[in-house]
């Protein structure tokens, strides 16, 4: 398991959630659901690794 990966990975996902919090105070419903969107789908895949033989 790469942690510098999974540390970017989980910044990306945080940073995601916050700036979606922060435009949905400020009233922009449109870019917070598109953001916490990415948060969701982000979180949620399981990224391939390659197969080593």
């Amino acid at each position: 398991m790469n942690t510098s990966k999974n540390l970017y990975r989980d910044l990306m996902i945080g940073a995601f959630f916050v700036i979606g919090m922060l435009s949905f105070m400020s009233g922009q419903f449109i870019l917070s659901t598109l953001l916490f969107g990415a948060a969701s789908l982000a979180s949620n895949l399981n990224l391939a690794m390659p197969a080593h033989i």
